[in-house]
C-alpha cells in the first residue's frame, strides 16, 4: 500500500467582494434591529403609562395628538427652527476653530504648550456653569446662547483632533520623509487623512454637547426655542408637550449624527471597519 501524502489545508482569504457582502448584510440586520427596538420602546412606554395610572405620564397617543396640535398652530416649527439655527451656528463655529487648534497642538510643541493648559482648564468647567457670567457680559440675546454652544462644541472637538494627530503612526511619517516629502506635504497627505476618524468622533461628541447646552441655555433665558417650549409646558403640567420637545431634540440630534456618520464613511473609505 502506498501512503497517501497529507494535503495541506488550503488557506483562504476573504476577498473584497465577500467583505462588502458581509458588511451589507450586517447593515441590513442592524436596520432591522432599529425597527424592532423602536416598537419595543413604544410598547414599554405605553405599558408603563397605563400601569402607572398617573395622569401626568402621557401615552404615545397623547403625545401624537399634542404633536399634531403644535404643528397645526405653527408653534412647533417656530421653536424648532430657532433651536436648530442656534445649535447649527454654535456647532459649526466651534468645530471650525477646534480642528485647526487641535492640529496645531498636535503638530507643534509650542502651540501645545500655549493652548493645552487653557483647554484642559476650561474642559473641566461645564459650559452651563458659565451661563450666568455669559448673560451678565453678553446679555440674554442670541450671541450669549450661541457662544455657550460654541464653547461646548469647541472643547469637545479640539481634544479629539489633538489626539488624532498624536496617534498618527510615526512609521508613516518617517516613510514620507525618506521619500523626500516636506512637512507641509506630510501634514496634508499623511496627518490629516489619518486624523480624520478622530475628528469625526469629536464632531459627534460636540454635537451632543451642543444640544445639551442649548436646552439649558433656553431654559434660563429665551423667548423661543424647544427648551423654552418645554419650560412653558412644565408650568401648566402639559407633560405631553414636554415629551414632544424631547422627541424633537432627540430626532434632530439623531438625524444630524447620521449625516456626520455618512460623511465620515465617504471620507474614510480607506479605513477598514467592522
Amino acid at each position: 500500500m502506498t501512503a497517501r501524502k497529507a494535503e495541506p489545508e488550503a488557506l483562504t482569504m476573504a476577498t473584497p467582494t465577500a467583505v462588502a457582502e458581509d458588511t451589507e448584510k450586517g447593515e441590513r440586520s442592524l436596520k432591522g434591529l432599529y425597527v424592532i427596538t423602536f416598537f419595543l420602546g413604544i410598547g414599554i412606554w405605553t405599558l408603563s403609562a397605563v400601569l402607572s395610572r398617573n395622569a401626568l405620564i402621557p401615552t404615545p397617543i397623547d403625545v401624537v395628538a399634542s404633536f399634531a396640535e403644535l404643528i397645526a398652530d405653527g408653534t412647533l416649527w417656530g421653536h424648532t427652527v430657532t433651536s436648530l439655527s442656534r445649535v447649527t451656528t454654535g456647532f459649526l463655529l466651534g468645530v471650525a476653530l477646534a480642528i485647526p487648534a487641535g492640529f496645531l497642538m498636535g503638530w507643534y510643541w509650542l502651540a501645545r504648550g500655549l493652548l493645552e493648559p487653557w483647554i484642559q482648564f476650561f474642559r473641566t468647567i461645564p459650559p452651563l456653569a458659565l451661563i450666568p457670567l455669559v448673560i451678565v457680559i453678553l446679555g440674554i440675546g442670541e450671541t450669549a446662547k450661541i457662544f455657550v454652544i460654541f464653547l461646548a462644541a469647541f472643547l469637545s472637538c479640539v481634544l479629539a483632533t489633538f489626539q488624532g494627530v498624536r496617534n498618527v503612526d510615526i512609521t508613516l511619517i518617517n516613510a514620507a520623509r525618506v521619500l523626500g516629502a516636506k512637512d507641509f506635504t506630510i501634514f496634508t497627505r499623511v496627518v490629516i487623512p489619518a486624523s480624520t476618524p478622530f475628528i469625526f468622533v469629536g464632531m459627534r461628541v460636540a454635537l451632543g454637547a451642543s444640544w445639551a447646552t442649548l436646552v439649558a441655555s433656553e431654559l434660563i433665558a429665551a423667548p423661543t426655542g424647544l427648551g423654552r417650549m418645554m419650560q412653558q409646558a412644565a408650568q401648566f403640567l402639559q407633560t405631553d408637550r414636554i415629551v414632544v420637545g424631547i422627541i424633537m431634540i432627540g430626532a434632530l440630534g439623531f438625524i444630524m449624527d447620521r449625516l456626520l456618520l455618512l460623511a465620515e464613511r465617504r471620507l474614510t473609505r480607506w479605513q477598514e471597519t467592522r
